[in-house]
């Protein structure tokens, strides 16, 4: 990914358009010993250096006529590089009249609140009314080939049965200026990403941060586990309510979740990390129909009603990539998370 500095608008004064299948790249003295596809990604800022890395895996990258393999090489002052680009291929998945949640819109992105039990892209198991193929219908043609054929436009992913706000590049500037914030997580840029999770008892402290390496289970393999040697993951959560059983002891909270880095289940696995597993998840919550007792009619029906992990993308800031303005957008909890919060609050 690219570092922050070469997001920059220091562009050439000619920038090739994206439909163009060819160009031709000379190396200047400034970009001496520098990685290859660092350069011309700079001198072709449309190609994101993953398109470029790929170009280069299939030949499309030449240097006097000769393929060059491998971005990590340095770049050559005074040669001269052709790079030719396919034109691209049809999305292999098919395009379906699904409605969408549309909260903003303009050329360049497009930002969506997606219900839960809608899968953000195709995988096995769920080839088809995905996130990506209600996209393909309703943005058309110009999705095609933008971050991937599998996952066109996609920059960042929320799991099946987590609701909220996601946001898809609907060109690939925008998708590389958009996927480098995402993997900054904004930690140095505005990125802002913020989650409301209904989880089983109280935290003590009003705040904290889970710092926990995350991996695939050993066993179970569509479980995430902390792991020694996991890939890092930072989660920071804030208590906003807490929540107590039909005696009057404390059960349940809710709490706003940050993430500091994009693992998947992070804040699922996180939270049950620390003794406090989200309502409603199958997979990281035991004990649930103990705990579902205590709450009492109407919070244990609108509970089991709920069918789904309670996670809710709730708040996506970001700098546009087109305009470098900030957008901020917020989203009100869907009718399923805010029944079970009305019954807890009635249970208090």
């Amino acid at each position: 990914m690219p570092a922050p500095d070469e997001l920059n608008e220091d562009l050439d004064d000619v920038v090739p358009e994206v439909g163009a299948t060819r160009v031709d790249i000379t190396v200047g003295p400034e970009d001496e010993g520098q990685r290859l596809d660092r350069v011309l990604a700079r001198h072709w800022p449309e190609l994101s250096r993953t398109r470029l890395q790929a170009l280069m895996a299939g030949g499309k990258v030449q240097r006097a006529g000769q393929p060059v393999s491998g971005g990590s090489a340095k770049a050559i002052v005074g040669e001269t590089y052709s790079i030719e680009v396919p034109a691209p291929e049809a999305a292999a998945p098919v395009a379906q009249d699904i409605p969408l949640d549309i909260v903003y819109e303009d050329e360049h992105l497009i930002v969506i609140d997606k219900p839960a039990g809608m899968v953000v892209h195709p995988a096995p198991g769920n080839a088809d009314g995905t996130l990506v193929n209600a996209l393909l219908y309703h943005c058309g043609d110009s999705l095609s080939g933008i971050g991937g054929v599998k996952r066109p436009g996609i920059v960042h992913r929320l799991d099946k049965d987590t609701s909220g706000l996601i946001v898809v590049a609907k060109n690939d500037r925008a998708h590389k200026r958009l996927a480098a914030q995402f993997a900054d997580h904004g930690r140095t840029g505005p990125l802002e990403r913020a989650y409301l999770a209904f989880v089983w008892g109280v935290p003590d402290l009003p705040s904290g941060t889970v710092d926990a390496p995350l991996a695939r289970h050993p066993v179970a393999r569509e479980r995430i586990a902390v792991r020694t040697g996991g890939r890092f993951a930072i989660t920071h959560w804030q208590r906003l309510a807490s929540y107590a059983d039909t005696q009057g002891r404390p059960i349940a909270a809710l709490v706003e979740c940050q993430l500091e880095t994009g693992r998947t289940h992070q804040i699922r696995v996180h939270m049950a990390h620390v003794g406090h597993p989200l309502l409603g998840d199958s997979i990281y919550s035991g004990g649930q129909r103990t705990r579902a007792h205590r709450l009492g009619e109407p919070a244990g029906a609108a509970l089991e009603a709920l069918g789904r992990q309670a996670l809710h993308a709730a708040r996506l800031g970001f700098e546009h990539p087109a305009t470098g303005e900030f957008l901020l957008f917020e989203s009100e909890l869907p009718a399923d998370l805010a029944r079970l919060q009305a019954a807890l609050d009635a249970g208090d």
